[in-house]
This record gives C-alpha cells, sequence and structure tokens, in this order.
C-alpha cells in the first residue's frame, strides 16, 4: 500500500484535524495568503502544528479546504519570518510539502467513486502523486526545486521493504513517474531503476510506464479514468483487488533486498548523505535515544594494546603463495617494447640503464588482506560488567585500524542502536557506556554493521564480533537467520559470552566464554588475526 504520505483525500473527520497551536499562529497567517499565490484559491487554510498532517508529513482535506503542515518539519517557530521570501530556503523541506499539497489542492478535483475497492483507491492515489506534480510544475516552473526537494520526507524505505511486483511497481510510480513528470532526473533515479526492473522486467515497466505516462494527461475532474488506469494497473501485477491481497511486510530476519537497498540510497542521496550515515541516522530516529556514555583519556595500557593489536595486524598474512610477475634488467621473459626503448635511450645519453625490458613470472609471498570487523556491543542490563572492557575494546580497535589496512566499527546495541565508532575514525577519548537498556535491537544492529562494512561482499576478510549474552526473546530465530546469511556468505561471526550460565549459543558461530571481561579485547585480536591468516 503507499506510504501515508499518499493519503490524498481522506474522510472529512474533525478528530483528524488538530486546532491551531498558539506558537504557530504567524506560520498559518503567513502561509495562508501565501497559498492564494500557489493555488489561484482564496477559499483554503493552512494550520502548521507539530502532529499535523493527519499522520503524514502533510496532508490536503478537499472536503475542508485545509491543508496541514507537521511542523516538525520547521523546528522552531522563531527559526525565519515566514512573512518573507527567503524563508523558503531556511525551511526547504516543509515549504515543499506546502507546494506539494497545493499542487493536490488545485489538481487532485476528483474523488473515488463509492463502492471502489481500498486497493483501487490506493493505486488511484498513487499515480495522482506524480501527475498532480507535474501540473502543478506546467503551471509554475520555479516550484520544481521545491517539489524535488521535498520528495525525500515523502517517501520512506517502507515503501519497498520486500522484492516482490507490488513493492517494485509502487516504487516506480513514486519515483520513477516523478521523472517522466519532470519532478526528478533519470540521474536521481539510476539505481531505483535498475532494482524495480531486475524485478519486474523491462516489459512489465515499460506497460507500467505507458499507464502513468496516460495517468498524466487526464483532467483534474477525470476520477473515472483514473480509476480505470488503477484498475489497469492491478491487472498487470496479476492482483485481484476485490480480495485484499496478502502484501508481504519485511522479515528482520533477512538483509535489505534491492529494491529497499536502492530505495536507501536513493534517499541518502537526496539528504545529502553517504547511504550507512542514512540508515544509521534512520535506526537511531525510529528507535529514540542512543546509548548513553561518557569520555575519558585512554590510560597507557590501551594505548600500547592499540599500538601491539596492529603490529600483530600489519604481520599477519594469508597462508596461500600467489603468481604473479615482476620486472627485470635481463632475459628471459616477455619483452616490454617501452622500456627497452627506454634502456637504449639512457645507453646512447651515457647513463646507467634504469629500465627494466624484461617481464618474468615469479611467485610472490602472500598478501595481506584487508579486514573488515564490525563489534557489536550489547548494552542491555544483563552486560553491565562487559561495559567497561568493551568500551576499552572499542577505543583499543578503532586507533590499531588506523595503523593497517583494517577498518573497524564498533555499534552498540540495546532499546536502540548507537553508532559508536564509525568506519576509519579514531576518536581520541575512550567512549565509557552505560548497560542497562531493558531489551535488545539486535538485528539492527547486525544491518547496520553489514551497511556500513559490506559483510556479505566477498573480496576480503570479514569478521562479526558480538559481546552478548544471546538472549533476545522473541527475536531469536531473526537473529539465527542473519547469523545465518553472514555466515553462508564467508564472513566470519565470533561471539563472546560472559561467564554466566543463561546465555544463547548461535549455530554458526565461534563462541568462546570470557570469564575475565577484560580478556575480550584478546580474544577478538587472537580471531581477528587467525581470519587473516586462514583467507
Amino acid at each position: 500500500m503507499p506510504h501515508p504520505s499518499s493519503h490524498l483525500h481522506p474522510e472529512p473527520s474533525t478528530t483528524l484535524h488538530l486546532a491551531p497551536h498558539p506558537e504557530w499562529v504567524e506560520w498559518d497567517r503567513a502561509w495562508t495568503r501565501h497559498i492564494v499565490t500557489l493555488t489561484g484559491r482564496t477559499d483554503l487554510t493552512v494550520v502548521v502544528a507539530p502532529g499535523a498532517g493527519g499522520g503524514a508529513p502533510a496532508c490536503f482535506y478537499p472536503a475542508t479546504g485545509r491543508v496541514e503542515v507537521d511542523a516538525t518539519h520547521i523546528g522552531a517557530p522563531d527559526i525565519t519570518n515566514p512573512r518573507r521570501a527567503g524563508h523558503k530556503k531556511v525551511v526547504a523541506t516543509a515549504y515543499g510539502l506546502l507546494v506539494h499539497e497545493a499542487g493536490h489542492a488545485t489538481h487532485s478535483r476528483w474523488t473515488a467513486p463509492p463502492g471502489t475497492p481500498p486497493i483501487i483507491a490506493a493505486v488511484a492515489d498513487l499515480l495522482e502523486e506524480s501527475r498532480a506534480e507535474g501540473r502543478h510544475r506546467a503551471r509554475r516552473r520555479g516550484d520544481r526545486r521545491w517539489l524535488r526537494h521535498t520528495v525525500q520526507t515523502l517517501i520512506t524505505t517502507d515503501d519497498a521493504p520486500v522484492d516482490d511486483a507490488w513493492h517494485a511497481a509502487q516504487l516506480a510510480g513514486l519515483l520513477l513517474a516523478r521523472v517522466d513528470a519532470r519532478i526528478l532526473t533519470g540521474k536521481d533515479v539510476t539505481a531505483v531503476r535498475a532494482a524495480v526492473t531486475a524485478v519486474l522486467g523491462r516489459k512489465r515497466l515499460a506497460q507500467l510506464r505507458d499507464i502513468w505516462r496516460q495517468a498524466h494527461t487526464v483532467e483534474d475532474t477525470d476520477a473515472e479514468t483514473m480509476i480505470d488506469l488503477a484498475w489497469r494497473w492491478c491487472r498487470l501485477l496479476g492482483i485481484d483487488p476485490t480480495s485484499r491481497p496478502a502484501v508481504p511486510t519485511a522479515d528482520e530476519g533477512h538483509f535489505a533486498g534491492t529494491l529497499a537497498a536502492a530505495l536507501g540510497d536513493f534517499l541518502a542521496v537526496a539528504a545529502g548523505l553517504t547511504p550507512a550515515a542514512y540508515t544509521a541516522h534512520r535506526i537511531v530516529e525510529q528507535h529514540g535515544t542512543p546509548a548513553h556514555w561518557t569520555l575519558r583519556d585512554p590510560t597507557d595500557a590501551e594505548q600500547h594494546a592499540a599500538r601491539r593489536l596492529a603490529v600483530r595486524l600489519r604481520q599477519a598474512r594469508t597462508s596461500t603463495l600467489e603468481p604473479a610477475t615482476r620486472p627485470s634488467a635481463i632475459p628471459p621473459g616477455r619483452l616490454r617494447t617501452r622500456a627497452a626503448i627506454t634502456a637504449d635511450a639512457q645507453r646512447a645519453a651515457g647513463q646507467l640503464p634504469s629500465a627494466q625490458p624484461w617481464q618474468q613470472r615469479a611467485t610472490l609471498p602472500p598478501h595481506k588482506p584487508t579486514l573488515r570487523l564490525a563489534v557489536l556491543v550489547d548494552v542491555s542490563g544483563s552486560m553491565t560488567a562487559f561495559a567497561e572492557p568493551m568500551s576499552s575494546a572499542a577505543w583499543i580497535l578503532a586507533n590499531a585500524a588506523r595503523r593497517t589496512d583494517a577498518t573497524v566499527t564498533t555499534i552498540a546495541f540495546g532499546e536502540t542502536v548507537t553508532l559508536l565508532v564509525p568506519p576509519h575514525a579514531r576518536p581520541a577519548q575512550v567512549q565509557q557506556m552505560t548497560a542497562n537498556d531493558g531489551y535488545e535491537r539486535f538485528t539492527d544492529a547486525v544491518k547496520l554493521a553489514d551497511h556500513l562494512l559490506q559483510l556479505r561482499h566477498r573480496g576480503s576478510v570479514r569478521m562479526l564480533a558480538v559481546v552478548s549474552d544471546g538472549w533476545f526473546g522473541e527475536h531469536l530465530e531473526p537473529a539465527q537467520r542473519l547469523i545465518t546469511t553472514l555466515a553462508r556468505s564467508g564472513c566470519a561471526v565470533l561471539w563472546l559470552h560472559p561467564d554466566d550460565r543463561f546465555c544463547h549459543t548461535y549455530e554458526h558461530t565461534t563462541t568462546v566464554t570470557v570469564t575475565n571481561p577484560i580478556e575480550a579485547i584478546d580474544v577478538i585480536a587472537d580471531a581477528a588475526v587467525t581470519a587473516l591468516t586462514q583467507a
């Protein structure tokens, strides 16, 4: 189903309308005056308030001529003066939402007839998104910048949780259709187009495109044609609208599919973030307050441990000799013409030749592989004894990694997921964590680690090190599925149990019971070096 922000025609209900907020009255007045310019209508009212929008970032209520914008996307009422033209740049996302709803207020002048199946109405609303924006852009070309800017707010990764035809078509209707409406560019959606094509196939995607391009030509009041196009959409996808389809939802025990990954990358670029940073931000935004810690300077012992670990990582090599080539000044071998000419020129100039015109086969020492190590620290109440040593371990690993080719990230997981040490970071101080959360979001932590370090992608030595008692309640099975997926992709999984009989052991892991929590850093170091030498 489309995201709640796509609900264009909610049923009139006073329970959905928030009372104007006294701190946002100036915004209500300013934007109510301004929407006349955007729409040409004088019968509209704009309300800006925290929580406005009927559960969406913004919403238009046709029956009452009311536009609501959630003030969360502005911040504080005194952030700028809404009466001045320059305020648009300060609150570009919120202003884009206002423009989006103005497009609906002007061009979405139809409603689904009574008795329309909910699925058909939802698809028609999906098609209306790009149709209304395209019509608004044609009338006010300068507003394209605001509509393009706010797409990231109207769409979330929940719009494509799994790789199936329904969600691929929905993603196409939300993003690819906006390219034909000239809101987005083809370059914006390159990854999304590839993912949608992989799921739907070129032929079916082309047929869907014909539908939304026809929708873009429909008159503002032509409900019949919009509904007919929605029926065509469902028939093409093999969906019976008369019985509500069982639309699959994301399984927390599975990593993100092709659609979700492509959509995440699109949203990250739109937000001006890297995909990993966007994922981290979204996880924290979804699950609340991050883990707590205080800062302290590293001890001499911690600094020594970081140097010692760096030495061990630098010395580690794989065990397989590798064929290669090397240059030589004398035969045998393959003649390198350019180097031979250079050597002749050097001799003619009376110089000692330095060029090596021959290339010989050789067997070189094993290469030093790149280690990608993700350390996940359980900060729930049962792990209180491990909080101090693992805070130390996080600092040691991050600093040792900067001295080698290794890439290390440290993530705390409890009631939320917190990125403690990003990849390639070298924190100057130790983050001293506390462990008192009531439950654990382990699966989210694993997915973030995978996103940061590409743990499922071959080509490097990868390891996931988890410090936890492993008891995740109803999430045990999803956790096991993620671990199994990593192990089968070649990522080693090291699990460090506290010295406690109440621990859960997972399959496909190297599980070690640590009698003294301070030993955790040594166990991780030993396992990392072993993984390197056996790669």
